[in-house]
């Protein structure tokens, strides 16, 4: 960790523990902050703020009273998930207080370079996949951001030599004010949070973030076939690096004669890797950009892509019953990863979707639609995806309470040689508390049918 006064006795709001206020609220009080920690959650359920008031640091629990504000702080640090739109926060920016999030004190903190990844989809996997070549190739890389591991913590125990590799939301990169990867990654754009965002516009804007503080000595690694994700690197000042599944590139990552090439140097055949889906070699050659990048040897790279099978609740393989394949696609919480699940399968497939309600539609799931089988839905969206497969001409649709229930149900109806995927199409929040808990619900089920 760097040696930096910038937070010291400064007086720093920590808005919503989860964990990236709880790791942020430690580790601003061993900088010298002045902590004051608000959480909705009451004090008397709250075990995370009665930790941090055992260490001395004060704790508003119960609700986010605007009148806190009559305090002087010198910054909010806003857990992610918590809207703009918090009167809290209105109230915040009336009076000008910076609005951060936990992963610009990491960025302060930190000796290490960062490379950060964002995207609609495919965040994870990238991230996974860039850690993993980076760790085969000994760059000593750490992960760290919306991939699970909280960034400022990942910060406090890096050195120089190390590299951070780390997941971003755009929930994230709106709490920035001089985060700046040395290597910034954008997959993809698509409609996705604009509950939260008001608009795509918005929502570009947010995600074009991670590009805003780079300079001409740091690297934007961009997929040239999304015009959302090129309008959104207009003006990035990092050296342009693209990658595209559908063009021959004279630079940058690119798909030629069915293998992966980087520049003008082939680096592994298609049909040598192992993660299923086409979507996914969008992931690949994201991942290879960044690994060639930092030097990473090509056998490191192959190594990775001969024997990675992807990441819990992201197409994971869950097991075989009686010739009926289960995949859990938890993570896919819009209709573009629903889209891209389907679209990995050529068996007949039971599909098993829904969740929160967030107010849009499924038309734009209707032709992926017509290549399935049967769907078996539940949660708030239930009744609208039930319009979307029969628009799709899907004659077996069935309605039932939960993921529990359509797992037994899904199997009812499958036969030998079909895939049982669910792909959700929307966030968990309506049943669940996160999409790892839905997934892990799904795959008990699933083992409870042995």
């Amino acid at each position: 960790m760097k040696n930096i006064k910038e937070f010291t006795n400064k007086d720093i709001l920590i808005l919503g523990l989860a964990k990236s206020g709880f790791a942020a609220a430690k580790v601003l009080h061993k900088m010298g902050a002045i902590i004051t920690v608000n959480d909705q959650k009451p004090y008397e359920e709250n075990d995370a703020a009665q930790e941090l008031e055992k260490m001395g640091i004060k704790v508003v629990c119960g609700g986010h009273p605007i009148e806190m504000l009559d305090d002087h702080f010198d910054f909010i640090i806003k857990n992610p998930g918590i809207p703009y739109t918090n009167p809290l926060l209105v109230k915040a920016n009336e009076k000008e207080i910076p609005i951060l999030t936990e992963v610009e004190v990491a960025y302060h903190i930190s000796p290490a370079d960062f490379i950060g990844i964002t995207g609609s989809n495919g965040k994870t996997t990238t991230t996974t996949l860039i850690f993993d070549m980076l760790n085969r190739g000994a760059k000593a890389p750490l992960i760290a951001g919306n991939i699970g591991t909280v960034a400022c913590e990942v910060a406090m125990s890096a050195k120089k030599e190390n590299i951070i590799v780390t997941e971003l939301s755009s929930f994230q990169l709106m709490g920035i004010a001089n985060f700046a990867p040395k290597i910034a990654v954008l997959l993809n754009i698509f409609d996705a949070h604009l509950d939260y965002h008001g608009t795509k516009e918005e929502y570009i804007k947010a995600k074009a973030r991670i590009f805003g503080n780079q300079t001409e000595e740091d690297f934007s690694v961009i997929n040239v076939d999304d015009k959302d994700v090129v309008r959104a690197a207009e003006g990035c000042r990092g050296k342009s690096v693209p990658f595209s599944t559908t063009q021959q590139l004279q630079t940058g990552a690119y798909i030629k004669d069915q293998a992966i090439y980087y520049n003008d140097e082939k680096i592994i055949d298609i049909s040598e890797i192992v993660l299923p889906g086409l979507h996914n070699l969008e992931n690949i050659l994201a991942a290879v950009a960044v690994a060639k990048l930092v030097s990473t040897p090509n056998r490191a790279i192959v190594d990775v892509l001969t024997t990675f099978t992807g990441v819990k609740h992201r197409l994971q393989y869950v097991t075989t019953i009686n010739k009926r394949k289960f995949f859990n696609d938890s993570k896919a919480t819009n209709i573009l990863a629903t889209k891209k699940a389907i679209s990995a399968f050529e068996q007949p497939l039971i599909l098993l979707a829904g969740g929160l309600d967030r107010g849009n539609e499924f038309d734009d799931l209707v032709d992926e639609l017509k290549r399935v089988k049967a769907m078996v839905l539940f949660g708030q969206t239930a009744k609208k995806l039930e319009r979307a497969g029969k628009l799709a001409g899907i004659e077996i649709i069935k309605l039932v309470d939960n993921v529990e229930a359509a797992v037994k149900e899904a199997y009812n109806l499958s036969n030998e040689g079909d895939v049982i995927l669910l792909s959700p199409a929307c966030a968990s929040w309506d049943q669940h508390k996160t999409f790892e808990e839905r997934g892990d619900i799904f795959i008990n089920a699933v083992h409870k049918l042995k």
